[in-house]
């Protein structure tokens, strides 16, 4: 719940970042300078290219929570069993030892969204943080396609 609240006040902040950018695109353009219509029109881009990056995040972050749901309620997530550093992730070198484990179960079915998921978890695990939100973004592709 911390994480989500976090995401909130993240996503509240960048859009009000990108509502003042907006204002401050549309004075530009209003200026009778070259230099400033510019300018205007580049700030006047970029506030769009952050609200579609945020959009697309924010609606990553609820399909990968939708997910985890689900995995909850199937009672099919992986009981974690890794020794922990003091930060509280898991201890890199033992996860990469039970890593070849979840890959293999997506490798024997790889139409089981459930699989993937797991898999994100165990790339996690391991640091992995990119193909861990791969793992995560084909893990909510095989759901739909399995709707």
């Amino acid at each position: 719940m911390k994480n989500f609240t976090a995401a909130i006040v993240m996503a509240v902040l960048l859009a009000l970042y990108l509502v003042l950018a907006a204002q401050h695109a549309i004075v530009l353009l209003g200026t009778r300078v070259l230099a400033g219509q510019l300018e205007g029109v580049a700030l006047l881009v970029l506030p769009f290219i952050g609200a579609w990056v945020l959009i697309a995040e924010l609606a990553f972050g609820i399909r990968a929570a939708r997910l985890l749901r689900m995995m909850t309620e199937l009672n099919a997530l992986p009981v974690d069993t890794l020794p922990h550093r003091p930060s509280g992730r898991p201890d890199r070198a033992a996860a990469d030892l039970e890593f070849p484990r979840y890959q293999a179960e997506v490798e024997a079915n790889p139409q089981d969204w459930t699989r993937w998921y797991r898999l994100a978890l165990a790339y996690d695990a391991s640091g992995d943080r990119r193909r861990a939100r791969w793992a995560t973004r084909r893990a909510i592709r095989v759901e739909r396609a399995s709707r």
